[in-house]
């Protein structure tokens, strides 16, 4: 099921429209998306559930990190010839409540990933994928597009979550995972169940978050090394 976004003319990876006068100003959706899965890898196993979220990121205003601007989410019917994977089904039967939801009005995957590629060249903008982790969700969607629709609206790019707030935090991997990250950093009512676009909607309203604050400390950087300077830019 996918809510209409903004519409504009072109593919993903063009130039719809700009932001500015600058030639590298195209608007970037981040394209936060969880999958749910029946194994590790596609082709032997399937993706059950692909949900998206189009995040539009504010500017370094507290009050206005980000907004949604449209949502896709579908429950897929199993490969021909795929089988679940042992120790993945183990797992789902200790979420039973999200297993329910991914197998619910399930749907040939040519047509999803079809649908799919279309709500992502009706963004008004360049989409980015965003996953935590983006090596897994990535995986998926980019195999199920290439294999349905011979397309790579990505094309090789993805925005891993984890790996940004390394940086941001300046700390090992290990220490990116959900239970060290600031409570700040996460919005109320935006639970991690598992069930796809809960999943898609949480971790996108994360990096933004996490976006908009590292936006306000550059500002203050920018503001701190001009005062230094009498209002001058450094050399160099």
């Amino acid at each position: 099921m996918a809510e209409a976004p903004e519409q504009f003319s072109g593919r993903p990876g063009s130039q719809p429209f700009n932001e500015g006068s600058g030639v590298n100003s195209v608007t970037e959706i981040y394209v936060s998306t969880d999958v749910e899965a029946d194994g590790p890898i596609p082709g032997p196993h399937s993706m059950l559930s692909l949900a998206s979220v189009a995040y539009r990121a504010g500017g370094a205003e507290p009050g206005n990190p980000k907004s949604v601007l449209a949502t896709f989410t579908a429950n897929l019917e199993i490969l021909p010839g795929s089988a679940p994977d042992a120790r993945t089904t183990a797992w789902w039967q200790g979420h039973s409540e999200a297993w329910q939801a991914c197998r619910r009005d399930t749907r040939e995957p040519s047509a999803v990933m079809d649908e799919y590629l279309k709500w992502l060249k009706a963004l008004p903008g360049r989409p980015v994928f965003l996953g935590f982790p983006a090596s897994w969700d990535f995986m998926w969607v980019y195999w199920y597009l290439v294999r349905f629709t011979g397309e790579r609206p990505f094309r090789e790019h993805a925005l891993d979550v984890r790996s940004y707030a390394m940086g941001m935090r300046q700390v090992s991997f290990h220490e990116t995972a959900r239970s060290y990250l600031p409570k700040r950093w996460f919005d109320a009512g935006l639970p991690h169940t598992h069930v796809a676009l809960d999943d898609a909607l949480e971790q996108g309203a994360l990096f933004c978050n996490m976006l908009a604050e590292n936006r306000r400390k550059s500002c203050s950087c920018v503001f701190r090394t001009s005062a230094i300077h009498g209002g001058r830019k450094p050399d160099g």
